[in-house]
């Protein structure tokens, strides 16, 4: 479990977080911004990848596609996203039209999908609790959708004052099916960007509350995490999970789970 502050945006790929620094075993996480006309080539041996446009346009160029002028939205305030899947051992060429941001998110596999553009009209947008714990999520890659070996990924949209990852789960044991075992990444935004949230982890591995910032990053190897915004501030994050099986089965903690099921 871990908080890793927002460093200050560059050029280029920044490295936020893996295996080699982290609980992680699996997931790679990191940004790449880019300026108009600046490309980045992306070599992603053993790892599948799913690059997610957060804001801005780019083209993109893999082993036999390529797209152009792709992304839709400003910011991750502007709308559903852009993606691309890149199965492992494909390079990519990313050129920035524009001021752009990608989030960069990979997991190891052998095999995969093939490569494929989803479009915002192919997110998934569900609505997901009630009352105080109501939020709006949208599915970027997962298992209906993108052929992927390992990694799901989407987003969480809070609006001010509400949680979500709530009733609070967790999905760190193999016992399906009832609970699958799946290590996680969030990446946060806040809007305006001076605001702040709140992310708990919790259960057997500890007790941890972190206040998130715009641009921070929180690691999920294990426990219990929900996440509250401030008043005031919309509070989106970006998540990123893989394990050994892609399936999502998680178990919500007990003693909060009544708050779900009252008429």
């Amino acid at each position: 479990m871990g908080l890793i502050r927002a460093q200050p945006a560059r050029p280029g790929y920044t490295h936020m977080v893996g295996p080699q620094d982290s609980e992680l075993s699996l997931i790679h996480f990191g940004l790449l911004r880019l300026s108009e006309g600046a490309c980045f080539g992306l070599a992603q041996d053993g790892l599948e990848t799913v690059l997610v446009i957060l804001g801005g346009r780019c083209d993109v160029e893999a082993e036999g596609c390529k797209w152009e002028s792709i992304g839709s939205r400003g910011d991750v305030f502007g709308g559903k996203p852009t993606a691309v899947y890149v199965p492992p051992g494909e390079s990519v060429t990313v050129k920035g039209r524009g001021e752009l941001e990608i989030a960069v998110c990979a997991a190891p596999a052998e095999g995969g999908g093939e490569t494929r553009l989803i479009t915002p009209e192919q997110v998934g947008v569900r609505r997901v609790g009630e009352g105080t714990f109501l939020r709006e999520i949208y599915d970027i890659a997962v298992a209906e959708n993108v052929a992927a070996e390992r990694l799901l990924v989407g987003e969480t949209y809070n609006l001010p004052g509400l949680w979500s990852s709530y009733p609070p789960h967790k999905h760190d044991v193999h016992a399906p099916p009832q609970e699958s075992k799946l290590e996680e990444v969030y990446h946060f935004r806040v809007n305006p960007p001076q605001g702040f949230g709140m992310q708990r982890i919790y259960g057997e591995g500890g007790d941890e509350s972190y206040a998130v910032q715009d641009r921070d990053t929180v690691t999920i190897a294990r426990g219990f995490h929900p996440v509250a915004a401030a008043p005031g501030y919309q509070l989106y994050y970006l998540w990123v999970l893989a394990g050994e099986e892609r399936v999502m089965h998680p178990r919500e903690d007990a003693a909060h789970s009544w708050v779900s099921s009252r008429s």
